[in-house]
């Protein structure tokens, strides 16, 4: 279950898949079409819309993107996970692999694409579940000076791992979401608000539906972001030891990109 709700801190800076064996040449060199970025995060916490995937424990996060002029990209992102987060409760690994387009038109970038969660297991005798899941989705955000607002809205068509439980008919899912971001002027902080609603019922829901949200703060050095973030949701969602994964938290972070 992909992170929408921590700090994006391996972000974003690109390094063109071009060299020159001179200086000459590399001033001659065109611009290379293609571009790669990723990065690793330490979280205190994995939380996915509101909800821990790790039982409130730490987490080992990691991301590589391979992005084109055109506007084409593929994303590949993983995270470590409690066990419970699947249906089988046989993986401890998270792995997203994402392909979209994106397209800037003035301030406003369109960004369509489809998340296909891939969670690795021991396959057990007689192991039918199903916890591999495919999500498309649709984000707009704009721009206006150092303030970015953005909507995106998430579908997961009807699969088998969504079941509750793996009992009963396919069940899909609706998450819409709003996200404030904004950079301080002539500093290394970055503010940002997220506000997001889940329908069910499925396994991405607790219960039938409920709302998230969050408050963060980053600061960026070089390639090195530091974040905390402030967390919750309305619903309860409590895990095979006891807690409550949903329940309001910070989140601290610390990641290096590159």
């Amino acid at each position: 279950m992909r992170t929408n709700m921590i700090l994006a801190l391996a972000a974003a800076i690109t390094a063109p898949l071009a060299f020159a064996a001179s200086p000459a040449a590399a001033e001659d060199a065109p611009a290379s079409s293609i571009t790669v970025s990723g990065g690793a995060t330490l979280v205190s916490d994995y939380r996915f819309r509101g909800i821990s995937q790790t039982d409130k424990r730490a987490a080992i996060q990691g991301t590589f993107t391979i992005a084109h002029a055109s506007g084409f990209y593929a994303t590949v992102w993983g995270s470590s996970v409690d066990d419970y987060v699947t249906a089988s409760g046989q993986s401890h690994q998270e792995i997203d692999l994402i392909a979209g387009y994106k397209k800037t038109v003035g301030g406003t970038t369109f960004d369509l694409g489809a998340l296909y969660y891939v969670y690795p297991k021991r396959k057990l005798t007689g192991d039918r579940t199903s916890s591999n899941f495919i999500e498309p989705y649709l984000a707009i955000s704009h721009t206006i000076g150092p303030v970015t607002g953005k909507a995106t809205v998430n579908y997961s068509p009807k699969q088998k791992a969504l079941a509750l439980d793996q009992i009963g008919p396919k069940r899909d899912n609706v998450y819409l979401a709003g996200d404030l971001s904004a950079s301080i002027p002539q500093t290394a902080l970055a503010l940002s608000a997220h506000l997001g609603h889940t329908w069910g019922p499925s396994w991405l829901s607790i219960g039938k539906q409920y709302t998230d949200w969050n408050l963060g703060a980053t600061y960026t050095w070089n390639h090195i972001t530091v974040g905390v973030q402030y967390v919750d949701t309305n619903g309860d969602f409590i895990t095979p030891t006891g807690k409550n994964a949903s329940k309001a938290g910070v989140v601290g972070s610390v990641g290096v990109a590159f």
